[in-house]
Parts: C-alpha cells; sequence; structure tokens
C-alpha cells in the first residue's frame, strides 16, 4: 500500500462523502492521482462500499439488532470458512466474525420485530448442523459506533488559530 491510498482509505472512512477534488488538496496530489488510487482500491476489493452512520433510534424505522455468540463444530477440511459462508448468506445477518474466546462466531443481526429475530436464531441458525450453540444479547441503545458518538453535541475539533 502506498501512502497515498492509506491517507485516503483514513479520509474516506472519516467522512465517506469526501470529493476527490478535497482529497487530492488535502494529500497534496493531483485530482487524476487520487482518482486513480481509489480506482485501484475498489478494483482491488480494498474499498468495498461507501456507507453512512446512521443513528437509527430517530428515524420512524422498526428495527432490532442482536449479537449471537455461536459455538460451532467446524467442517473438515474447510475449518470455520464453510460455517460461516452458510451463516453469512441469510438476509438477516450483517456481520460475521471468527473469534478467540469461549465461542468461535460472532453473528450480528438485525430484523424488524424481535419475533422475526427469535424466529431467525429458532428456525433458521439454531437449526443448522453444525451449531452446537447460541448465546444472543440485543441491543438496548447504541451509545458509540464506528467512531460516532450518539448522544450529546458534536464539538469542534478544529484547532483555535489566534494572531
Amino acid at each position: 500500500m502506498t501512502r497515498l491510498e492509506n491517507a485516503l482509505l483514513n479520509l474516506l472512512k472519516e467522512d465517506c462523502r469526501t470529493s476527490l477534488e478535497d482529497m487530492a488538496v488535502m494529500t497534496g496530489s493531483t485530482l487524476e492521482e487520487v482518482a486513480e488510487a481509489v480506482d485501484q482500491l475498489e478494483k482491488r476489493r480494498i474499498i468495498l462500499r461507501y456507507s453512512p452512520v446512521i443513528n437509527w433510534d430517530l428515524t420512524d424505522q422498526d428495527r432490532v439488532e442482536a449479537m449471537i455468540e455461536v459455538k460451532v463444530t467446524p467442517q473438515r477440511d474447510m475449518g470455520f470458512d464453510a460455517v460461516a459462508r452458510r451463516i453469512y448468506r441469510f438476509e438477516e445477518v450483517k456481520s460475521v466474525y471468527l473469534m478467540s474466546g469461549s465461542y468461535d462466531l460472532l453473528v450480528l443481526v438485525q430484523a424488524r420485530t424481535l419475533k422475526e429475530l427469535a424466529m431467525f436464531v429458532a428456525a433458521k441458525l439454531s437449526p443448522l448442523e453444525m451449531v452446537t450453540g447460541t448465546a444472543t444479547s440485543f441491543v438496548l441503545k447504541r451509545y458509540k459506533e464506528e467512531g460516532v458518538i450518539f448522544e450529546g453535541e458534536e464539538s469542534d475539533h478544529r484547532l483555535v488559530i489566534s494572531p
């Protein structure tokens, strides 16, 4: 990875709406260099998607989120990858992580209602032959996500310049 690519990733992570022109100025690069670097990052699947952080509590959309600790029996010759692939294909599943510790996979799920989420665990996840146990924790309130604090006032992080 080049210095420019690393700088662009950090800028886009902070605000995915940053224009190519602004990134060129911020990195001291030309517009063409920035456009080519972003294009290459996308082609190499380093940048997979541009996504905002949304405070869903301030919307009128119903949604329930949960984190499910899953214990599994790894598949022969494929380890945990085959199990993870099977689980991440469900539409309710938003993220799957291989973990160290007392459980194997952490599965982040979302549904419209508590009943829908419970049915996902009971009817889709738990019956999988490789799943040996689950523990579900529901998200009650989000305070911070992706570095963004959800409550309180945003403070100005710019340095004060005085004559």
